[in-house]
């Protein structure tokens, strides 16, 4: 029987807010070392913490995105652990009563669409940073410390409030691991809870991997943590699963675990025996008052939710926009915009061929230039117009990508002024046409006798000759049914 192999991913989300879970010390990235953790960060005697507002508030709007049930009454809990960036010796996190219970997610694989199940959303405070490898100079010398390599705490990220999101073991190999954790990263951006930034730790993922034979219990599993790239989640994924199978396959077992995956490497490596939550002593935080979400808050942040990226989705698929490019629009907030911008007004027909700019040469060209769709050369209005001089045959699909260049590259003439100003009409006279064939087929007699020997790419050869004869100006459709005309 083949293996099968289960994912379940913890996700923390950083949330957006400007202080931190429990006080109000800046959670602003790139301080100086130390110098945003506040007496309540580490607990010093004396200090009380009060949870964050804004954090609160971003959990809901989170649980409400993905249908889950906003627990009225959620309790803050101490978990319990020593790190050497976690200085108090415990976190306050949710343990038995989260703030968001269940809900779901919905991605796309293979065009196929697939619920993910959510246990639960809850919130809680992220520890400090180890740095290690740091050189201490002369400078440190001469106050006492030994010259050489030191291991160094930065707490700064110690109590920023993050929200941790469990999926069910829904997700089959790394494929739906990666698919589902872009989901969810575009949701959270969607929704303005998180900024969605990887490389500094404002979303970090952990897959838990087992393997099983199809129909047997699920197997033990192994945590891969702080994964913060997809394409890092996808490898330390397939790794894991490869080393599980083969592991079981030569009557080896596999040991509950939190590992790490080396990219240099390419392999997971083992970390520390997994805790089960018996190990933590969970117990509710004394110093916290049960946090109650009435009702009338529930509807206050209800009110304000976009619509968000499924629903816009679907909509943009009765748009006769293909499945996937449809996904694709939708994976974040402003290309969303930007297309139904580009689409209001437009004629039915031209959408999809839109579609395909937006998600093609505009956002190639964005990246390039380090922009976001809000401040885009092209602005709805003119890929509209231009999308419309394709479809009414004015100029050719290849003419509208230079021209989509051009304005990426500082021409400020609008779209139907470029086309005049460069000549760039498309020639679609039957008698201009016939002429251009007739010189083609004249010049060309090689192709003509390959053509009619069976080679059927002489034929898309002289198509070419025509198209480079009239300088790209002739209507191809046009050109290639006079072509067969002639030809026979």
């Amino acid at each position: 029987m083949a293996w099968e192999v289960v994912v379940g991913i913890e996700t923390h989300a950083q949330l957006a807010t400007a202080s931190k879970m429990f006080s109000g010390a800046s959670t602003a990235f790139g301080a100086a070392p130390n110098t945003q953790a506040s007496a309540v960060d580490i607990a010093l005697p004396g200090v009380l913490p009060v949870a964050n507002r804004a954090a609160v508030e971003h959990a809901i709007r989170f649980g409400l995105a993905v249908q889950g049930t906003i627990s009225r009454r959620s309790i803050f809990a101490r978990k319990n652990y020593f790190y050497p960036d976690l200085p108090k010796g415990y976190q306050i996190s949710q343990y038995e009563s989260p703030i968001v219970q269940g809900g779901r997610l919905s991605i796309l694989i293979d065009s196929q669409e697939k619920v993910v199940r959510l246990t639960r959303a809850h919130l809680e405070e992220d520890a400090g940073k180890s740095i290690h490898n740091l050189y201490m100079d002369e400078e440190y010398v001469k106050d006492g410390y030994v010259e050489g390599e030191v291991s160094g705490i930065d707490l700064n990220r110690a109590g920023v409030p993050l929200l941790e999101i469990v999926s069910e073991p829904d997700l089959r190999g790394a494929k739906e691991a990666v698919a589902y954790a872009r989901a969810l990263h575009a949701l959270v951006m969607w929704i303005g809870i998180c900024d969605g930034n990887m490389q500094e730790g404002s979303f970090r993922c952990d897959a838990n991997v087992s393997v099983r034979r199809a129909g047997e219990a699920l197997g033990t599993r192994c945590e891969i943590k702080n994964l913060n790239s997809f394409r890092f989640m996808e490898r330390a994924i397939e790794f894991e699963a490869k080393r599980q199978i083969e592991l079981l396959e030569d009557g080896g077992r596999v040991v509950q675990e939190t590992r790490l995956y080396d990219p240099d490497r390419d392999e997971t490596r083992s970390m520390r025996t997994k805790e089960d939550a018996q190990d933590y002593r969970y117990f509710p935080d004394p110093d916290l008052l049960p946090l109650v979400v009435s009702g009338q808050m529930v509807k206050d942040i209800e009110s304000t939710m976009p619509e968000l990226p499924d629903a816009k989705r679907r909509r943009f698929e009765e748009l006769k926009v293909p499945a996937e490019t449809a996904a694709l629009l939708t994976s974040s907030r402003d290309m969303a915009e930007y297309f139904e911008q580009s689409i209001s007004g437009a004629d039915t027909a031209v959408i999809p061929g839109i579609a395909n700019l937006v998600v093609g040469d505009v956002t190639a060209h964005l990246s390039e230039a380090g922009l976001p769709f809000a401040r885009s050369p092209l602005t709805p209005k003119e890929l509209r117009v231009l999308q419309q001089r394709v479809a009414d045959g004015t100029i050719s699909g290849k003419i509208a990508k230079d021209l989509l260049k051009a304005k990426f590259e500082g021409e400020r003439s609008s779209v139907d002024e470029l086309i005049d100003k460069r000549g760039l009409r498309q020639i679609s006279d039957a008698g201009a046409i016939e002429t251009l064939v007739e010189g083609v087929l004249a010049a060309n007699e090689r192709l003509v006798a390959d053509y009619r020997s069976g080679k059927e790419k002489a034929f898309n050869a002289l198509v070419g000759q025509v198209m480079k004869a009239s300088k790209g100006k002739a209507n191809p459709v046009q050109a290639a049914a006079a072509l067969r005309r002639r030809l026979g």
